[in-house]
């Protein structure tokens, strides 16, 4: 299965299936959109920030299609902490778990804007790095 880059942390690992798909058989990018957001959030939390919300989600390029039974892994790596925002970078690959020789392949990847709220959700500061 495919491995992470340097600096880059697992976030999810799952499996495309037949409810993910789209009207051309492949994997709805929309699915894809919600693991990258959240895997990005999973990378921050592991950052030591607690409650955020999603602000942007930078420059996503669907390069390669996704297949049911794909193993789809999604990868993160802090880029950038503000004073209430973090960013992350997150990767995302597929790969046939069946097709012998197969390789991972990069599908999109994307940055993703967090910013740290309180309760009433306005912006706060965020925690110290851990």
């Amino acid at each position: 299965m495919s491995d992470a880059q340097e600096g880059e942390v697992l976030a999810i690992r799952v499996i495309a299936m037949p409810r993910d798909t789209n009207g051309h058989g492949t994997i709805f990018g929309g699915y894809i959109l919600s693991l990258i957001d959240q895997a990005g959030a999973l990378a921050a939390h592991a950052e030591g920030v607690g409650k955020m919300v999603t602000v942007s989600m930078r420059e996503v390029v669907f390069a390669e299609p996704v297949h049911v039974g794909d193993v789809i892994t999604c990868f993160g790596r802090l880029v950038t902490r503000g004073r209430t925002s973090i960013t992350v970078r997150v990767r995302v690959t597929a790969q046939s778990p069946v097709e012998p020789q197969s390789v991972a392949r990069d599908v999109t990847s994307a940055e993703v804007v967090y910013v740290h709220v309180d309760a009433h959700g306005r912006p706060m500061m965020l925690p110290p790095p851990r």
